[in-house]
């Protein structure tokens, strides 16, 4: 059996909840994890579907822990293997990452131990595990389970997707017996059964966890003097730290520039920087050196940074996956966190411009899709958050009152006619075309295509003529997003009516949607920010300092040693001894060992002095 944590304790029993408490200082699980797994356990193939910061690496860590053998984790970037590794060992677990940038030595010494079984976690790219010599190497091994991390980029239906990836199925063939689990932060359902395929799961436990991430501010502004917006939104943040997205790399360093003139401490990241500078800029944004990356879509997957509190996209991203990926990142610990885009409508038809320049294909309409999504969610006159969701198959009724449009909603109107007579049409043409044509249909337009087809015949013909084409695919969007009809991405788009839709067309139900703004794409949010605990904030800002001092010696990021929302509990529990230490969210066994005296007497120096 692989040495673990708990080898020098073998009168304790190894469970979930005392690998969960002892090893990584949480009381309770997320919802889901123990779901999962239970699941794992049972010797079940897993589809594990969270958002960014809902704990998915939990659901095969502590399995590993507690299961013995080996657990093959497979993830794409070396960054975010190794940012992993190292807060696996911070909490005394036996893991070791293996990628090309090892030396030989390191590698040798790796195999050895994994082959000894002295390792628990291995974590791996999707290229290297495929090569010849390294499944041989697995073959002698007693392999407890194989972990698919960021799983979206096996499906041509994703946003990222890597044929590298696809290929992983061969590793199941391999390895029928062993349990797969893929996990990923966004999928639809056409990606979940992409994945499905490709990795050749048997009849898979899937957790589909909820999407929503209620502490971040969803805000759309339109973009007019986008440098001044973006150092007037920065001047809010009160030195928080944060991640800028930009289309370009032109564009990166532009609005670095601008941010260091206005002494911002402000860094570029994007593919056209050589691998040290990129790897300096990563290293002291994790260690709290710099207060702001600006970059392209090239800063993506490895950032697991806890205390992001702000992401700002200065150009609109090519889909949903990405925007809620991206925005994701801001938040991790749970603490109120901001997401705002800038948008200008001539950003989205240069996008478009750059698909058109793209060969016919499949992928090309997949990305056509996603890409109408994203204008549609940028336009929207409904819930932020409920477009999100809803995009994901999650529906909502209820609006979120954290975002633009709850904060500062746009007028409504009883919509249930307007409503039945898009619906209605989207039925007729027997739920097999695309909002454009739809719309076409009801205001009655003359051309070929719809005389072909014989619905200029129809009865829902020319009944939306008095209303423009921008006034009618905002309704059909506002449909979309509020769940009576949906899109069917692996249909070229086609509108289709959901259940939600039926009480409507039997008029059972009425409906208010917005009133199409069809000038603008979004008001600035009016709001105080959430309220979040009640802690002694002197008190944190001593803990922090404590935290990057120890960090610094250890050559560590400082969330590493402790998160911020860890640190909040400190400063709001105030705890003077190690049993009320361990009461605090995020401290286990070895972090107490290892951090608690100075933690405990700063608290107690600060406790003594303001009384």
């Amino acid at each position: 059996m692989t040495a673990t944590l708990f080898d020098q304790q073998p009168d304790l029993t190894i469970t979930p909840e005392t690998v969960l408490e002892n090893v990584f200082g949480y009381k309770s699980f997320r919802h889901g994890q123990r779901e999962v797994i239970d699941a794992v356990g049972a010797g079940h193939d897993c589809i594990v579907i969270m958002p960014t910061g809902g704990g998915k690496s939990l659901c095969y860590q502590i399995p590993a822990l507690v299961r013995g053998g080996v657990t093959l984790v497979i993830s794409p970037l070396i960054s975010l293997m190794k940012d992993q590794v190292d807060q696996l060992k911070a909490n005394g677990v036996a893991a070791e990452c293996i990628h090309s940038a090892m030396t030989r030595e390191d590698l040798s010494r790796v195999y050895s131990r994994m082959q000894s079984g002295q390792l628990t976690l291995v974590y791996v790219s999707p290229e290297r595990v495929l090569m010849r010599d390294f499944v041989e190497r697995l073959e002698s091994l007693s392999l407890a389970m194989i972990a698919v991390d960021e799983a979206h980029c096996i499906s041509q239906w994703g946003h990222d997707f890597r044929p590298e990836y696809a290929c992983l199925g061969q590793l199941k063939k391999q390895f029928p017996a062993v349990p797969f689990m893929a996990l990923t932060a966004t999928a639809d359902e056409a990606t979940r059964n992409d994945i499905t395929h490709r990795l050749q799961l048997q009849e898979p436990h899937v957790y589909l966890g909820s999407f929503d991430r209620p502490n971040i501010r969803y805000t759309l502004v339109e973009k007019h003097k986008p440098i001044s917006q973006i150092i007037r939104f920065v001047a809010e943040q009160k030195n928080h730290c944060g991640i800028i997205y930009c289309g370009s790399r032109k564009k990166v360093e532009m609005v670095t520039e601008k941010l260091c003139n206005n002494h911002i401490r402000a860094a570029s990241y994007h593919a056209g920087l050589d691998t040290d500078e990129r790897a300096y800029v990563q290293e002291a944004f994790q260690r709290d050196d710099i207060q702001i990356v600006v970059a392209t879509v090239a800063f993506g997957m490895g950032i697991n940074k806890p205390n992001v509190r702000f992401v700002v996209h200065f150009d609109i991203p090519r889909n949903i996956e990405s925007y809620y990926q991206e925005t994701g990142r801001a938040g991790r610990d749970g603490l109120p966190a901001e997401a705002m885009m800038l948008y200008d409508p001539a950003d989205m038809s240069w996008l478009r411009r750059m698909l058109d320049e793209k060969d016919d294909g499949p992928q090309k309409q997949v990305e056509n899709h996603k890409l109408n999504a994203m204008s549609a969610f940028a336009e929207a006159q409904t819930c932020r958050r409920q477009v999100l969701l809803n995009y994901f198959g999650e529906y909502s009724d209820k609006r979120c009152g954290n975002c633009d449009i709850c904060l500062d909603p746009p007028k409504h109107f009883d919509a249930t006619e307007q409503a039945r007579k898009a619906i209605s049409c989207v039925y007729r043409v027997n739920q097999s075309f695309g909002i454009g044509y739809v719309v076409e249909v009801l205001r009655g337009m003359q051309n070929s295509r719809i005389r072909e087809n014989g619905h200029d015949k129809l009865s829902t013909y020319g009944i939306g003529r008095e209303n423009s084409h921008d006034y009618w695919v905002s309704i059909f969007r506002q449909l979309i997003h509020k769940g009576l009809l949906s899109q069917n991405i692996t249909r070229n788009s086609t509108l289709q009516l959901t259940e939600e839709a039926r009480p409507l067309l039997r008029g059972e139900m009425t409906l208010d949607l917005a009133v199409p703004r069809l000038d603008t794409a979004a008001r600035t949010a009016k709001s105080e920010k959430l309220t979040s605990k009640n802690y002694d904030k002197k008190l944190f800002a001593k803990l922090r300092k404590l935290r990057k001092s120890i960090a610094d010696e250890d050559g560590l990021p400082p969330y590493v040693v402790f998160s911020d929302a860890t640190l909040i509990d400190m400063a709001e529990m105030l705890p003077t001894s190690y049993g009320e230490m361990l009461a605090v969210n995020g401290v286990g066994q070895r972090k107490l060992e290892k951090y608690a005296d100075p933690f405990l007497d700063l608290i107690q120096e600060h406790v003594s002095f303001h009384g």
